[in-house]
């Protein structure tokens, strides 16, 4: 299973780009950064993104994805949604007034995009990736992903304040080779943290010793980008590594 970081944090300047990860070239996890960093032929190649929650920083690419794939694929792009962050796509995003609804254009039989719910907690089926869900603590309805390829298992928090569905969920696992786990605040912003459902470095740790790791790697992202440096020193010394765009990891 290969695993190249698009975007690994909580927000976008020139040097950073918000949360997305692209798995064997094929599958998406959330669309932060695929436009701004793939290349026509490469978006062409995407046929799923699967999307954690409904907030902007997580789903802002998939208007510009559909408009760019448009006329150049054969079957849509699927976004698989939660029920809750389905309809907030539908309403907020593809309605025809922020953006046109690319679920039927060009037509209803061939959308440049499909939207299919699943229910939060739940397993289905992604191409050959069997993907479990995971409610996680977030303001809205956010899920953390588990995502098998039948020999290889990785996982990804999503936005998340501390939980514990999570963790148990990890530790019954086979073969997972990584944790990607979001830290957004320094410990400074603990309250913030907290209100906003997110982690800081102090929560990371209170949260690990719940993590029965067998050898998965744990890659932080989602360092918000006015406390990149702070985190990374509140980080260090904990047993976790901080992901860089542009990296490829090979599990």
């Amino acid at each position: 299973m290969k695993l190249q970081v698009l975007g690994c944090h909580g927000g976008e300047l020139p040097t950073c780009r918000s949360t997305c990860f692209l798995v064997d070239d094929v599958l998406a996890l959330d669309a932060g950064a695929l436009t701004g960093t793939l290349s026509l032929d490469q978006l062409c190649k995407v046929d799923d993104v699967l999307v954690g929650h409904s907030h902007f920083d997580h789903v802002k690419d998939l208007p510009l994805l559909a408009d760019l794939v448009i006329g150049r694929r054969d079957k849509p792009v699927t976004i698989h949604a939660s029920r809750e962050c389905a309809k907030a796509l539908r309403e907020n995003m593809f309605n025809n007034s922020l953006w046109p609804d690319f679920t039927r254009i060009p037509t209803r039989n061939k959308p440049v995009l499909a939207i299919k719910t699943f229910r939060a907690g739940s397993t289905f089926q992604v191409g050959p990736y069997t993907v479990k869900s995971v409610p996680v603590s977030h303001p809205v309805e956010s899920c953390a992903f588990i995502i098998s390829d039948g020999k290889t298992s990785l996982a990804m928090s999503g936005d998340t304040g501390p939980t514990d569905k999570l963790w148990k969920a990890l530790n019954a696992t086979k073969n997972l080779k990584a944790l990607l786990l979001e830290a957004s605040f320094p410990n400074s912003l603990q309250a913030l943290a907290d209100i906003s459902g997110h982690l800081t470095p102090a929560t990371v740790g209170s949260e690990l010793r719940k993590f029965d790791r067998n050898g998965a790697q744990v890659m932080l992202y989602h360092l918000k980008p006015a406390f990149v440096t702070q985190l990374k020193k509140e980080l260090a010394p904990l047993p976790v590594n901080v992901l860089e765009l542009g990296e490829t990891f090979q599990f």
